[in-house]
């Protein structure tokens, strides 16, 4: 790809109140007619409205993103020099994966990276839960990094504190490998890189973002960032979850698409909404990530207490100790008793 298209892909990537799935339908409209990211930029109001189903907003806001071509030009430069990679979906790099998952109408037009590209191609799972987990569910993300580490399976990281940094490091402890895919953009992770660099440099980490590349952290891009987490994820591990968040938010969108999502069998002591999921449809795995296999019951408290036999009455314990003797009809039981 010609380094100049990069700009235009960023406008097209980052144009405002255009979805996703907007913006990606263009892209195969200019592929299947042969066109490149740069001669759709250069398309007249009509042919846009009428080949391309634009309506005069968005053909507005795609003329204005012209504007910002020259600002887009400096960004890659910089981020080319400094060994950024920028990955539009077109490209052999881009994550099948992700592509697989969120499908046209989700999959960001473009992604940036910092490390091995290699690694967007192997097999990989994802551990999310809670950023203020238990013991118990970090000890459950330590054992599900290691397996997946010892399977080559790549560990993906949302890098926020908690079961996504447990995730990290512990890929990371056990010679494994890890995306990080950043809730900002990826020139905005200075300390981060200075701190990951030998892994990084020895091909075992990637970073990964899917904002404007000077965009700082914020509240939303770390909500936005979810669906990338669970869409680079083949699998994915719920150590721990509430009854609310992007976790709980994440785990029934999965659901919901036939994701292949498993969760952590809580004990009666733990207060998490980790037992919902599981009957929503979740896959209930141990300790150490492994499936478990039981029949689904429901957990009732039960009390035992000792019932004692009935005390009866004595004519109806001479009846009883007579039926002991044989059978009897009522006439001879009467008649035997004297009743």
């Amino acid at each position: 790809m010609m380094k100049q298209e990069y700009a235009y892909w960023m406008a097209l990537a980052h144009l405002p109140k255009l979805s996703n799935k907007i913006k990606n339908e263009l892209i195969v409209k200019i592929f299947q007619e042969g066109l490149s990211i740069i001669d759709l930029f250069q398309l007249d109001r009509i042919t846009l409205k009428k080949d391309y189903l634009l309506n005069d907003n968005e053909i507005t806001l795609l003329e204005e993103s012209k504007n910002d071509l020259a600002n887009y030009a400096f960004i890659v430069e910089d981020l080319l020099e400094q060994g950024y990679d920028i990955i539009p979906i077109t490209s052999e790099n881009y994550s099948s994966i992700l592509k697989n998952n969120l499908k046209r109408s989700y999959s960001p037009p473009v992604i940036y990276t910092k490390g091995n590209k290699q690694i967007l191609k192997e097999k990989s799972i994802a551990i999310v839960g809670s950023r203020d987990a238990s013991e118990i569910a970090l000890k459950f993300t330590d054992n599900v990094a290691m397996k997946a580490s010892k399977d080559f399976k790549v560990v993906v990281s949302g890098f926020a504190k908690g079961v996504d940094k447990q995730a990290l490091d512990s890929a990371i402890k056990y010679n494994g490998q890890s995306i990080i895919v950043l809730p900002q953009g990826i020139m905005t992770f200075d300390s981060g890189f200075i701190k990951y660099y030998r892994h990084i440099i020895d091909g075992n980490v990637i970073v990964l973002s899917t904002f404007f590349p000077k965009a700082p952290w914020n509240v939303k891009l770390a909500m936005a960032r979810n669906p990338i987490i669970y869409g680079l994820a083949e699998e994915i591990y719920v150590a721990e979850s509430s009854e609310k968040g992007g976790t709980w938010s994440g785990v029934l969108d999965g659901l919901r698409k036939g994701r292949k999502i498993f969760v952590r069998e809580s004990n009666h002591a733990e207060k998490n909404a980790n037992k919902i999921l599981i009957e929503k449809g979740a896959l209930p795995v141990d300790l150490a990530g492994n499936i478990v296999k039981h029949v689904r019951y429901e957990q009732i408290e039960t009390f035992t207490h000792v019932v004692s036999e009935p005390k009866m009455e004595p004519i109806e314990t001479k009846i009883y100790e007579l039926l002991n003797e044989g059978a009897f009809t009522s006439k001879e039981i009467v008649k035997k008793l004297n009743l």
